[in-house]
C-alpha cells in the first residue's frame, strides 16, 4: 500500500502523521488530541486502514 504523505482538501494541504491505525476508535482519539493542540484534522480510510492527516496554520511569534 502506497500512502500519500500529503493530501489537498478544499485547497488546504494536510500532512499524514505517519501512523496506520487499525481501528476508527484509535484514529478518532488521535484526531481529538491534534484538535486540542490547534490542528485541523481529516480522516481517510484506505484498504481498511485509517489514516490521520492534519494541518495547522503557522503564526508568527508576537514580539514583546
Amino acid at each position: 500500500m502506497t500512502i500519500a504523505l500529503a493530501k489537498k482538501v478544499d485547497g488546504k494541504k494536510f500532512l499524514w502523521d505517519g501512523i496506520i491505525y487499525e481501528g476508527q476508535e484509535q484514529a478518532a482519539q488521535t484526531m481529538e488530541a491534534y484538535e486540542k493542540d490547534g490542528f485541523e484534522v481529516r480522516l481517510f480510510v484506505e484498504d481498511d486502514h485509517y489514516l490521520v492527516y492534519s494541518r495547522r496554520v503557522a503564526t508568527q511569534p508576537s514580539s514583546g
